[in-house]
């Protein structure tokens, strides 16, 4: 698919001369003494005085303060021309240290001598990002939660507690306000081109920097009180975002090649995925990714605005409007209600990917991780810019239609790519979260025939309990509820005896989860049986890991003979419950059971919900009173109450409770009849 007409810039008219003209209309100057000391000290009184104020209400006006500090940065920027990077560093880099991060300043420093337009559109948005975060730990020393948005962040009494009103004022014409410059903005969303921001605001916001550096020196001397950092956000689990094959040197040439014919790239904005690969090439991994970031969304932005009809949107929104971005563009329907038109286009692996990414709060939240400035730069993984590039790639070739791009999509390096992006599934919803709980488990469950036990005739010398002949109630109903169940199973599931070993195993659940769900746009109802279910298998696997950690420490207390008298009664009792090979075991399989149940569940979650709504409340009690059973069942299993005999009463009845309405088809498994698995 095409996407239209060349594009010359993505700035409004508006926007466009605010950012790129009027900050040069006044042409005064002015002398660096009247703005730094002789010892380096900012003098912000100057500066503020080149803020104005509307005569009606005394806020800000935006236009006017743009137009008189225009000179003053031009200055700025001279004064900082005029430094070396050793006297750049003696009069400048203690007044850094309260960001946290002084070395990122001397990097814009050296950006700014190199005078390359996309690395000082990098250094500024890595600038705004970790002044962000420092702003951040100073609104801490005075409130208690940290507002989200720099915006609101900017217009916090506690920042300007700290640092005076007319001083914030002046860091509000350049971040942080859709009225001002909003340069931090503009970036991050890809709207601004390299060659639309000029450098000399980047000056500023180094020197703005330093200068608040100052103040707050001040303040905590007069409050002797000290600033605390928090820590970093770290990726974890970095296996999960294993997903294409690495990229390599030639995957990168074709990648720049691509770049060059693609409709997904505007030619304003190649420079910033040139840059991109050359960061990777030099391991740059999160200068990669903040790079390549705002590109897709303006690619995404462009192919929005193609598809849905709407190329007044391509453009930054006024100050009145809001934006198109990312939170815009992943959603179902558009403002008007209308059907969003992208999804469609881009289909549901290319979208699980883009949430999973960029919205889901269990996944890593590239985007918002890194533009809040709550990533270490320094130690950002190259598993996920290796990610977050073959996923751009795969974009590039979907919209490149050039015979010259038809001929690099057939390299090997790249159909590899392109294959795994077709198949890709969200790891990160609720409902891969669930399945992934569920999973684990039953692993822990499945590892209980290992445990260390002290040997069933041994406990039988011991006690003088013979081996039941008897069924146990909880497994006669287990079996019972089982034979309904597998009737909803596939076909090669269908099994006639001894239903408890042959169906409830860990192979047949992990064939279940490996079913296809969908996850975009799960309404409210999906979302609450979501939370209750994944409560649900949290709780049995704590039970199964209270049973593990019981059993192993009884053991060894038994090997070494100092168990006292009722210790040892307890753990014989739990033994004859859980472990042994007897016939009244029970709660393996009926916490198996229950996470049958749940898949099962899942897999028609979109159905369930599409009940009437009285029968969707009953359901929704039903699976409540399951995960009382299992709270229940964690509090009895817990190594300091050893309550074994209520445990099996307590399951006793939870089953009884389940068959009952199943008898009344509200549960999971009527529901499951009307949908074929295979």
């Amino acid at each position: 698919m095409s996407i239209a007409d060349p594009v010359t810039t993505c700035l409004s008219p508006a926007v466009h001369y605010m950012v790129c003209k009027l900050g040069f209309e006044i042409e005064d100057s002015h002398s660096v003494n009247s703005i730094v000391s002789e010892n380096g000290e900012v003098c912000w009184k100057t500066i503020t005085e080149h803020v104005h104020y509307l005569e009606s209400d005394q806020s800000v006006d935006y236009i006017k303060s743009v137009q008189l500090l225009g000179s003053f940065c031009e200055s700025i920027h001279l004064h900082l021309q005029s430094l070396t990077m050793e006297q750049f560093e003696v009069q400048y880099s203690q007044w850094f240290q309260w960001t946290n991060y002084t070395e990122l300043f001397f990097e814009v420093f050296a950006a700014l001598d190199s005078m390359e337009a996309t690395a000082i559109a990098l250094s500024l948005m890595k600038l705004t990002s970790c002044l962000e975060r420092a702003l951040g730990d100073v609104f801490l020393l005075i409130g208690k939660d940290c507002p989200f948005l720099l915006r609101d962040l900017l217009a916090s009494h506690e920042l300007a507690a700290v640092f005076g009103q007319s001083e914030m004022n002046v860091l509000r014409v350049f971040i942080g306000s859709p009225y001002g410059l909003n340069l931090r903005n503009i970036l991050w969303h890809g709207f601004a081109s390299p060659q639309e921001i000029p450098a000399k605001y980047c000056s500023v916001l180094l020197f703005l920097t330093a200068g608040l550096g100052q103040l707050l020196r001040r303040y905590l001397l007069q409050t002797e009180t000290i600033l605390v950092h928090r820590p970093y956000i770290a990726f974890t689990n970095l296996q999960e975002l294993d997903i294409f094959p690495d990229i390599n040197h030639e995957a990168l040439s074709l990648t720049e090649e691509l770049a060059k014919r693609s409709s997904f790239v505007l030619k304003t904005m190649l420079s910033f995925w040139v840059a991109a690969l050359t960061a990777f090439r030099q391991h740059r991994y999160a200068d990669c990714v903040i790079l390549l970031l705002p590109q897709l969304e303006n690619g995404l932005r462009l192919l929005f605005t193609t598809v849905n009809k709407c190329p007044n949107r391509l453009l930054t929104a006024e100050s009145s409007s809001l934006y198109t971005t990312f939170d815009e563009m992943l959603t179902k329907q558009l403002n008007d209600k209308e059907i969003n038109q992208l999804p469609l286009i881009l289909g549901e692996p290319a979208m699980e990917f883009l949430w999973d990414f960029l919205n889901h709060q269990e996944g890593p939240r590239v985007r918002d991780h890194l533009s809040h400035g709550e990533i270490n730069l320094n130690e950002f993984p190259r598993e996920i810019a290796n990610q977050i590039l073959a996923f751009s790639v795969t974009l590039l070739c979907r919209f490149s239609e050039e015979e010259e791009a038809s001929a690099l999509k057939e390299y090997t390096v790249i159909k590899s790519l392109i294959s795994c992006a077709s198949c890709y599934r969200s790891r990160f919803h609720p409902i891969a979260r669930l399945k992934k709980q569920v999973l684990e488990c039953m692993k822990s469950i499945s590892s209980w025939p290992e445990l260390p036990i002290v040997p069933e005739e041994q406990i039988q010398e011991i006690t003088g309990l013979e081996r039941s002949t008897e069924t146990s109630p909880c497994i006669s109903m287990t079996t019972e509820i089982l034979s309904q169940l597998q009737h909803h199973l596939p076909q090669n599931c269908y099994i006639l005896d001894d239903l408890v070993n042959n169906l409830l195993t860990e192979k047949l659940l992990i064939e279940l989860c490996s079913m296809h769900i969908c996850t975009l746009y799960c309404p409210r109802s999906v979302l609450e049986i979501l939370v209750v279910l994944r409560k649900i298998s949290a709780q049995c696997h704590q039970v199964s890991d209270q049973v593990i950690a019981s059993t192993e420490m009884r053991y060894k207390q038994w090997i070494h003979k100092i168990l006292r008298s009722r210790q040892r009664h307890n753990y014989l009792r739990m033994l004859n419950s859980f472990l042994l090979i007897s016939s009244i075991k029970f709660l393996s399989p009926v916490l198996r059971l229950i996470l049958m149940l749940i898949i099962l569940e899942l897999i028609n979650i979109h159905r369930v919900c599409e009940k009437n709504p009285y029968g969707y409340q009953q359901y929704l009690k039903f699976l409540k009173s399951v995960l009382q059973y299992t709270e229940n069942l964690v509090t009895y299993t817990n190594p300091e109450k050893n309550k074994w005999d209520e445990s099996m009463e307590l399951t006793h009845k939870a089953l009884i409770k389940i068959r009952t309405f199943s008898e009344r088809k509200l549960t999971l498994m009527q529901i499951a009849t009307q949908v074929k698995l295979s």
